[in-house]
């Protein structure tokens, strides 16, 4: 990844200066016409940090769940995550995915059976009924179809936008599960355990991130490596505080020096 190619997608472009958030402050290197823009250096220095982080945890057998439910982040999310084999949510976060995946998995499991046409819970079962049914299918499909074959909790979540799936990034650090994913100018870079500055509205920069990021993910590992087995990844037990400006969250970020 060079900086020009950073440049070229607009990944520097932040938001009005009005709806900046303070604490994204290290990450600007000027303002344009109403409009803050980004430290691209800084871009590609924390980019390359997550990178090697997520890298990391591939290659330890761990999955990433990638999360980015906003319009312009759907496909580019599904079709990276799909690219290097690891699990994605697109359409709708359900509250409690994480911190009530068990109960995830009984919807789940009510999927997999809903999907084989000989299955019992057809049998005996009026026009009308089957309707329904095939209904509820397709609406199962819809919220799970990313997440059909995650056994168990994630090692790392990264998202598209922190501000638009802080519920998610609530959950994750809730269970002590690293965070990753592109903030703008309008977020708190301290709400992930590893930010990465940039226009997280432009179509291309995301589809220029993500497709980095699930590059780097296959070659770290020789391939598509989806772990449906029964191994369950490393996850912190140790429940960090619900309170997203606690002391933790809040501290500064250190500027990686250039």
């Amino acid at each position: 990844m060079k900086i020009e190619e950073l440049l070229e997608s607009g990944a520097h472009y932040g938001h009005p200066v009005s709806k900046w958030n303070p604490k994204f402050k290290p990450f600007i290197a000027t303002k344009k016409n109403g409009i803050y823009i980004i430290n691209l250096q800084l871009t590609l220095d924390y980019l390359n940090k997550a990178v090697n982080e997520m890298k990391k945890i591939s290659e330890k057998g761990g999955n990433i769940l990638f999360v980015g439910t906003k319009a312009q982040a759907k496909d580019l999310v599904q079709t990276s995550a799909d690219s290097c084999g690891m699990f994605y949510i697109v359409e709708r976060w359900l509250g409690g995915t994480l911190t009530n995946f068990a109960t995830i998995k009984k919807s789940i499991r009510r999927l997999v059976m809903l999907e084989k046409d000989s299955s019992p819970i057809y049998k005996n079962k009026t026009k009308k009924e089957r309707h329904m049914l095939k209904r509820e299918k397709l609406k199962l499909s819809d919220l799970h179809r990313g997440i059909k074959d995650m056994k168990h909790l994630p090692s790392a979540l990264f998202v598209v936008d922190a501000n638009h799936e802080k519920i998610a990034v609530a959950e994750a650090k809730c269970l002590g599960i690293p965070t990753f994913g592109i903030v703008d100018t309008n977020t708190n870079p301290n709400s992930l355990d590893f930010p990465i500055p940039a226009n997280d509205d432009s179509i291309k920069t995301i589809k220029l991130i993500m497709s980095h990021i699930s590059k780097s993910i296959l070659e770290s590992v020789g391939g598509s490596h989806k772990d449906s087995s029964d191994k369950s990844p490393e996850v912190v037990e140790n429940k960090v505080s619900d309170n997203l400006d606690s002391e933790e969250n809040s501290k500064e970020i250190e500027v990686v020096q250039e």
